[in-house]
């Protein structure tokens, strides 16, 4: 049993321990509370294991193969930004950067250093700022628009040259089904609700009436 406000309404409610796949909604607006997950730490820490692989097969193999008129080409995720970088496109060149690679790594690192110290007992407090920037960071990892550019991309080339899909974009597409599948079974409630905020007082030092200049 633990004691939720609601995010729209703050209406203070006692939310039950949900079994795995139930939901409690506010008793006034009706907004969602919490989602019963079957395990707050082991499923979550084994897709963010697996998302950080492919995030990493995603940035070091290519995203496609090019051939027209006898000449190849590829490129990988960082590749094509340095490429807009020294094309005079530098403003474009960070944001994708940023939203491709430092975002969706930034909150997969987080996440997994939050699975991580909350599976230690008791959960240390910083794993509650850790929650935060994971957060943060969340909003800023289009995975699934850098999708979207790619096969936008690729139909409008296909005409003009030969394009092979390479492994890192196959890394992508799973990608953008794992970040959202983290999400799903992670619940950031049950991990509040387990840091400890206070870090425990340490006893005061105990008078020594044996010690000079002292009376009984």
């Amino acid at each position: 049993m633990q004691t939720l406000a609601c995010p729209d309404c703050d209406l203070l409610q006692s939310v039950p321990d949900l079994p795995p796949g139930g939901k409690a909604s506010c008793a006034r607006c009706g907004h969602a509370l919490a989602t019963g997950t079957a395990g707050p730490i082991g499923r979550p820490l084994a897709l963010t294991i697996a998302a950080l692989f492919l995030l990493i097969i995603a940035n070091i193999d290519p995203l496609m193969d090019l051939s027209a008129v006898g000449r190849h080409a590829s490129t990988t995720i960082i590749g094509g930004a340095y490429q807009m970088w020294l094309e005079g496109q530098q403003a474009t060149a960070v944001v994708v950067g940023f939203c491709a690679v430092v975002a969706p790594a930034g909150y997969i690192l987080f996440m997994l250093v939050v699975l991580l110290g909350a599976g230690r007992t008791p959960v240390p407090r910083w794993v509650g700022e850790m929650l935060r920037w994971a957060d943060r960071m969340r909003p800023w990892s289009m995975v699934e628009v850098m999708m979207l550019g790619i096969l936008v991309a690729l139909i409008k080339i296909a005409d003009l040259a030969k394009v092979e899909p390479g492994i890192g974009m196959a890394a992508v597409g799973v990608l953008m089904l794992l970040i959202p599948a983290i999400e799903v079974n992670f619940d950031p409630h049950a991990i509040w609700h387990r840091v400890t905020w206070v870090e425990p007082k340490s006893s005061p030092p105990i008078a020594d009436d044996s010690a000079p200049g002292t009376s009984s």
